[in-house]
């Protein structure tokens, strides 16, 4: 693991309302971004990459059965990915494991055109951002 820098994420909990829904979405996704999953137990899981990790749990004191990014609170996690083809194969793949693509009459760049990102919702209400690191507008 590497040190941290002061300032950055420590780590980030969702609490999730089907840890099964969440594992096949998000669990996916934190995989495919290169997190590896460092504990299990019967309502979470978390994955870690450098120094910084994150849960995904089903609590019992959850007080609603979906997210809702419009509300206070969380509204995305960002992540970056390497280029806007790797942007691209993560969100096709990604409908296969429970998300679907946002503002797809803006896609790749809802975010404006030197923001090459897949804007990504899974069925339990939470949005992703992947941004390419590198894109034909910044190199």
């Amino acid at each position: 693991m590497s040190r941290p820098t002061s300032g950055t994420l420590h780590h980030i909990e969702l609490w999730v309302p089907d840890l099964d829904h969440a594992l096949t979405s998000l669990g996916w996704l934190l995989e495919a971004l290169g997190y590896t999953l460092t504990q299990s137990w019967d309502n979470g899981r978390s994955w870690h990459l450098g120094p910084t990790y994150l849960v995904l749990e089903q609590s019992r004191a959850l007080t609603a059965d979906r997210h809702d990014r419009c509300r206070p609170g969380l509204n995305h996690l960002a992540f970056h990915v390497e280029d806007d083809s790797t942007v691209e194969r993560l969100a096709t793949d990604a409908a296969n494991h429970g998300w679907h693509l946002l503002f797809p009459d803006r896609h790749p760049h809802a975010g404006g055109e030197r923001h090459y990102a897949a804007y990504l919702e899974n069925d339990d209400g939470f949005e992703v951002e992947l941004v390419a690191i590198t894109s034909p507008q910044r190199k």
